[in-house]
C-alpha cells in the first residue's frame, strides 16, 4: 500500500512537473510570436529617425538613403514632406549651419561651400541664402589667416614656388585666384619687410 502510495506520489509529482514544463513551452512559443512587418511608411520613419539621430540631413540625403533600402518614392515623399512641417527637415537650416561650420573650421570660401551644399542637393535659392553670411571682406580676412598659417613652411623655397604653393592651397578651398594671389603677395611682401626690420633693428639708415 505504501508502495503504491509511493509510485502515486511520484507519479503525481511527476505529472505536475511534466506539465509545468509544458506550460512553460506554451508560454515560450507564444513569447517568440514574431511581429507583424513593418508597413513601408513605418520603414521609412524609422530610417529617418535613425539617420537624422546622428546629424542633420538634408531632404535629397534622406530621400537618396529611402531609395537604396527600396522604400516606395510616393511614401517617402509623404514622409519628408510631413518631417518637413513639423521641423525636423530643414534645408535651409542646415546650409546656413554648414557654411558657417566649413568656413570656420575648415577655411572654405562660398565657392566650395555653393559646391557641397550643391552635392548634398540643398536649392540654389537657399544655398544663395546661406552664402550670404559671407562676405568679400570675411573671406579674404581667412584666406590672410590661412596663408599665415602656412607661410613658415614654405621659408626656403623660390619665391615663385612659395605663391604657387600658397595660392594653391587657397584655391582648393574655393578662394578666387585673383584674392588667392593678392593675399599671398601680400604676406611675402609682409614678411620680407619685416625680415629687414629685424637685420636692420629697425632704425633709419640701416
Amino acid at each position: 500500500m505504501r508502495e503504491q502510495e509511493r509510485d502515486g506520489g511520484s507519479g503525481g509529482r511527476e505529472s505536475r512537473r511534466g506539465s509545468g514544463r509544458a506550460s512553460r513551452r506554451e508560454d515560450g512559443a507564444e513569447g517568440r510570436q514574431e511581429l507583424p512587418p513593418q508597413s513601408p511608411e513605418e520603414q521609412a520613419r524609422a530610417i529617418c529617425l535613425r539617420l537624422l539621430t546622428g546629424m542633420p540631413r538634408t531632404r535629397r540625403q534622406l530621400a537618396d538613403a529611402l531609395e537604396k533600402r527600396g522604400i516606395p518614392e510616393e511614401v517617402s515623399q509623404e514622409v519628408l514632406s510631413r518631417y518637413e512641417e513639423v521641423g525636423l527637415i530643414d534645408d535651409a537650416a542646415f546650409a546656413g549651419a554648414w557654411v558657417e561650420s566649413r568656413h570656420r573650421g575648415r577655411g572654405l570660401a562660398r565657392r566650395a561651400l555653393a559646391q557641397e551644399l550643391r552635392t548634398k542637393g540643398v536649392h540654389a535659392t537657399l544655398v544663395q541664402e546661406a552664402l550670404e553670411q559671407l562676405d568679400s571682406d570675411q573671406e579674404e580676412q581667412t584666406a590672410r589667416e590661412l596663408v599665415e598659417r602656412k607661410l613658415r613652411a614654405t621659408r626656403g623655397l623660390e619665391r615663385d614656388k612659395r605663391i604657387r604653393r600658397l595660392a594653391g592651397m587657397l584655391a582648393r578651398k574655393g578662394y578666387p585666384e585673383g584674392m588667392a594671389l593678392r593675399v599671398v603677395r601680400r604676406a611675402l611682401e609682409q614678411e620680407g619687410a619685416e625680415g629687414a626690420d629685424e637685420d636692420g633693428l629697425g632704425y633709419p639708415g640701416f
